[in-house]
């Protein structure tokens, strides 16, 4: 992955960049398979063609998004903390 635009861009296996998709009070959206390295070292695979991954780390299947950042803001109705 690349930390500066001076490096090059490494090209995915199938020969074009990954697209990801960033929301802001939503997971990241990874056109995938991909291929996630957690913070102990381990290693998950998904093979679905778009992944959701948690950026919130409320999800019960980190790193994989299932939609627990919504119950925040509805369990609470504090629609400030929704605009983190």
């Amino acid at each position: 992955m690349p930390n500066s635009p001076s490096e090059p861009r490494r090209p995915s296996d199938s020969g074009s960049p990954r697209r990801i998709k960033v929301q802001r009070r939503g997971p990241m959206l990874v056109e995938g398979p991909v291929e996630v390295e957690l913070e102990d070292g381990t290693t998950v695979f998904c093979d679905r063609f778009r992944v959701a991954l948690c950026t919130c780390r409320r999800s019960r299947r980190y790193p994989w998004c299932d939609t627990s950042h919504r119950a925040r803001s509805s369990d609470t109705g504090d629609e400030a903390s929704a605009k983190d």
